[in-house]
Order: structure tokens, then sequence, then C-alpha cells
């Protein structure tokens, strides 16, 4: 028989047994008040009841593999570009691992990442995984560069971003290229112009560059909308069906006979990797046959030196073309940091208010060519941006005579 006890300054009573029972359990912990305990014993003759097993979770379905067939507007890309575009947010590091691996099939058989893809081809898209803290990286990453401005080293995704329209239908879309943005992003550059547009278009199905501009060189360009508008303008560019024509200032007094440019480049690479162009002889094993047309526009003074405003036509759309061809002719484009005078470029960067120049002056003003659709000729107008018309303003024409 147990005795019974009262704690001091509790209105409850407990039985011995139990306080030793609690006491023996070990637990260290106080129990609270207020609930008064049993004495109850537990009834160890019988045997505890078997313990069960906790439920099995569902498994998870593996990531399954899809199939996706290839319409009109992607038949004869790349296989590569071809999955870029299908696997958003993928590094293109992992898209070239899983074709090399033979992960990604065409019609049931591999391929390499420079096969095109034709119009009904079936093509296996592996399961594929991105991070999604990678995935808020990027996007927060893009945000940031949205807000204090494009730097060459930027990752992720590119900041959406649409750009002066000077036409615009179901085919084709032609801007005004702004002098410092790239076309694409690549060689340094993170992103371009068509990733911008495409992160501004995400309802866009295809969008794609018919043809490019330097990075520094402002004024149209061209982007297609459906496949076969891309292939019909890049045919026209190829089989020079198009005018291409663009406003170059270019140091010293022009001679006006000097109408056509007739000599071949070659690219070749600096020690550091940068590309270059230079005029070699038509013998050349790497010589490229290049083109140009020029015509004066006005003669201009500025900063005591002469300068001729020139209407450029390309014939060729060789890289770097317009500049070397004029710097070879002993008339660099004011401005030009790769083929120019960098003493007369340092001298128009310090120059008063309007008068500065502080770029490149080469500009895409004008292009002519057929609508891949309606056969229509289409004549294209970019009018000089502010900052070169700024400086041709404030410059003093020089009269005709003095030529």
């Amino acid at each position: 028989m147990g005795v019974w006890t009262k704690l001091p300054d509790k209105s409850t009573t407990y039985s011995l047994s139990l306080v030793k029972h609690i006491i023996g359990a070990g637990s260290g912990k106080t129990r609270r008040p207020g609930k008064p305990l049993t004495a109850t014993q537990p009834d160890r003759s019988r045997p505890p009841p078997p313990l069960q097993a906790p439920p099995e979770l569902p498994a998870k379905a593996a990531p399954q593999a899809t199939l996706v067939t290839v319409d009109a507007d992607f038949a004869g890309q790349r296989l590569d570009n071809f999955l870029i575009r299908q696997l958003k947010g993928v590094p293109k590091t992992h898209v070239y691992r899983i074709i090399r691996s033979g992960e990604v099939r065409i019609n049931k058989g591999r391929a390499q990442a420079d096969t095109r893809v034709e119009a009904g081809d079936i093509v296996r898209l592996p399961p594929v995984r991105t991070s999604e803290r990678a995935d808020e990286k990027a996007r927060a990453m893009a945000v940031e560069v949205a807000r204090h401005g494009a730097a060459s080293t930027t990752g992720g995704y590119a900041p959406s971003r649409e750009f002066p329209i000077l036409f615009e239908d179901e085919h084709l879309l032609a801007i005004d290229k702004p002098a410092g943005v790239a076309v694409h992003g690549g060689s340094g550059v993170a992103f371009g112009v068509i990733e911008q547009l495409r992160m501004a278009r995400p309802e866009a199905r295809f969008l794609e560059l018919v043809h490019r501009l330097d990075r520094e060189t402002s004024g149209i360009l061209l982007v297609a909308k459906k496949r076969m508008a891309l292939k019909n303008l890049q045919e026209q560019f190829r089989e020079r069906e198009t005018d291409k024509i663009y406003l170059a200032l270019v140091s010293g007094a022009w001679p006006a006979n000097q109408k056509v440019l007739d000599a071949s480049l070659q690219k070749y690479l600096l020690p550091d990797g940068e590309r270059r162009v230079r005029v070699v002889d038509k013998a050349h094993p790497d010589a490229m046959r290049a083109v140009t047309l020029v015509k004066v526009k006005a003669a201009l003074a500025a900063a005591e030196r002469d300068f001729t405003l020139l209407e450029v036509t390309i014939k060729t759309g060789r890289t770097h073309q317009i500049r070397v061809h004029l710097a070879s002719a002993g008339h660099p484009i004011a401005g030009d940091d790769k083929y120019g005078d960098f003493e007369l470029n340092k001298a128009l960067q310090k120059e008063a208010g309007g008068a500065a120049l502080k770029r490149m002056f080469l500009h895409a003003w004008r292009l002519k060519f057929t609508h891949p659709s309606s056969g229509k000729r289409i004549d294209l107008l970019a009018a000089l941006p502010p900052d070169l018309e700024s400086f041709t303003a404030h410059a003093t024409p020089v009269p005709p005579a003095q030529l």
C-alpha cells in the first residue's frame, strides 16, 4: 500500500510509487503542474503490439525523354542551335555533351552538332534538369544587368530589350541598332541584340539574324521571324541583290574620282587572340575578294582637320570590309579604334560639347531588298543617331571647289 504525500505549495496529490517511477525514468525534465497524474501501472502481462512499418511513399516517376517534330520554320537549322532554342536555360556545354553521348537522336539515329534538321524530323530530347537555384541566380543577375548596363563578363539570362523598329510584319523585323551593342553573344560578349529580343518576345517561335553589324556600328539590322524569310533574305545577300549603304566619316579629303575599292582581304589573329583583317594580294591563298563603292556626300572641317562624309555601298559582306578598305586607301574612319588614326581619335574625343566624337563614325544608313513573301521592293532608311548628327552639325562645310 502506497503512502500519499502532498508536495509543498501544490494542490495536487501524487502517489509515492508514481513519483518514484518518474524519478527512475531519468528524463531530467520537470513536468508542468496542472493536470493530475494517475497511479495506474501499465499491464506488462500482455505482449507489446508489433511495430508498424511506416507507409511507403509513392515512387517518383523517372523523367522521360520527349519527342519533338521539326516544323517548317526550323527546317535547315543546325541541331545544336535547334536544341539551344528547345532546351532554354540548359548550358550550351551540356547541350553539346548530350549530342556527343548519343542521347539526342534524329529519326532514331545518332547525329552530330552540325547536322541540319528538316521539316518532319523526329528529334529525341533526353530528360535534362536545371538547378532551380541556378535559374534564380541567373534571373537575378539579369535584373542587375538591366539596371546597371550590360557587361561583357555577365552570365546567365540576357536582359530583355526592344530596339527602335524601322519595319515589322509577320515575316521579318528591321531595327535601328545602337552603337556599342553586339548583334549576338560570343567571343567575350555574354549576349547581344538577338538574345535580348528573344527575352523581350518570349512568345516568338523564331527570331534569327539575317546579317551582322560590327558592335560599334549603328544602323539597320534585319531579323527574320520565319525560316522561309531567313533563307530568302540570306540568299539575296549572297547573290548581291541587296543594296547596303553606309555613312562613314573619314579623315582627309577623299578624291572624288576614287569610286571603287576592289582589294582582297584576309582574316588573322593578334597574339592575344583578337580578330583582325588586312588587305592582301589576290593571289594569297587566304584572300577573299571584297568590293566597296564610294561616293562623296560632303566635305567637312573639324578640330583643324579635313574630313569627308562618304556614302559607302558594299557588294561583298566581309568582316570589317569598309573599315579596312578605307584605312588602306589612306583615309581611316574617324573614331575607329582598330584601324584608325589613334592620335586623331584622342583629339576628337577631347573636343568641347557636341563637337566631340566618342565613337566610330560608321552607320548602316540605307538598305534595299525584296520582301521574301510579297516580292515588293523595300527601301529602309535609318537617320544618323544624335551623337553623329551633332558632330556633323558642329563641323564646317567645305566648298566643293576645295575638294
